[in-house]
């Protein structure tokens, strides 16, 4: 396992604006406190403060624990680009393409990976929107905003009602789209470079117990879901999951690590959902799990993730 450099300052940047702020403190304590145990100098910084670019000037690495709009879309990583400091995760552009949900599927899709089909929500009448979806998409359908995380304000939609009721709250300046919604196993996969090399973790199964999919609500009690890892589905279909995401993983130029999502179809097939460039760092989350499946302990992990920063100095695309 790669050893990072030991740079004088790390800064664990986390919290932000976005509707994600409560996971990444989570990310960033857990961070912040694995870092301290094993020596580093850190400093912990909350990005939605007003004078962060003055506090994180001077650190030698921003270590990116933090997620959601303004801080996983590439704006972030600009202004530490700007600043010359050297970060965690993915660059400019990948962060900013991952976190257009259709945008990114495109280039996926190009790289050859299986999705499902898509259509944006960008017109104002909501008898437009509906005729759109519904000549494109057959029920049920799942509403998505184009650039969030977390599950946050997602609908599925069963029939029109449903759908014009789903409609009725969304706000299409923010960007939306629907996709067909399908019963299946959800999925995750963690790719994590390891002495500059992507390596596929363990795939891991979510089985949530009374939701009908694992949605925002979901994800934040435990005891509405479970984990299985690595995932008990057949050989073929955990290759088939970790060449995608290995796949996506090189097709979006993310770098450090990243973690894909899919929806496995009761016949055995993966559909790549999206991908999330700067994954939960809890030490009961997905990633956690996933490294500790592989052999790697929490410590290991955020040693591994804070080397791809220090190795890569410099602008990243």
């Amino acid at each position: 396992m790669t050893q990072s450099l030991r740079p004088g300052r790390i800064a664990v940047v986390s919290g932000g604006k976005s509707t994600e702020r409560e996971r990444s403190l989570m990310s960033g304590h857990a961070a912040l406190e694995s870092l301290d145990r094993q020596g580093y100098t850190t400093l912990f910084l909350d990005a939605a403060s007003k004078d962060f670019s003055d506090q994180v000037r001077g650190s030698d690495v921003a270590f990116l624990a933090i997620a959601g709009q303004y801080a996983e879309d590439g704006k972030l990583q600009g202004l530490l680009e700007t600043l010359n400091i050297p970060y965690t995760g993915s660059g400019v552009t990948a962060s900013a393409i991952g976190m257009h949900k259709t945008l990114a599927k495109t280039v996926v899709a190009a790289a050859g990976v299986a999705v499902l089909p898509s259509v944006n929500v960008a017109a104002r009448d909501r008898d437009t929107i509906t005729h759109a979806l519904t000549s494109a998409i057959a029920f049920p359908l799942i509403l998505k905003p184009l650039s969030e995380g977390g599950s946050i304000g997602m609908s599925v939609c069963h029939d029109t009602a449903e759908l014009a009721a789903a409609l009725s709250t969304v706000n299409t300046t923010g960007g939306w789209f629907a996709e067909p919604f399908i019963t299946g196993t959800p999925v995750t996969c963690a790719i994590l470079e390891v002495d500059g090399s992507p390596v596929a973790l363990p795939p891991l199964e979510t089985l949530p117990t009374d939701a009908e999919f694992y949605d925002y609500a979901t994800k934040r009690d435990q005891t509405k879901y479970r984990y299985r890892c690595p995932a008990e589905l057949p050989s073929a279909t955990l290759d088939a999951i970790t060449t995608a995401a290995l796949t996506a993983h090189s097709a979006l130029a993310c770098t450090g690590y990243s973690r894909s999502d899919f929806i496995v179809t009761p016949d055995g097939s993966p559909l790549w959902l999206e991908i999330n460039t700067l994954p939960g760092l809890s030490h009961t989350g997905n990633l956690a799990t996933m490294a500790a499946a592989a052999g790697i302990d929490y410590d290991q992990l955020i040693r591994t993730i804070l080397a791809t920063a220090t190795a890569r100095e410099g602008y990243r695309p």
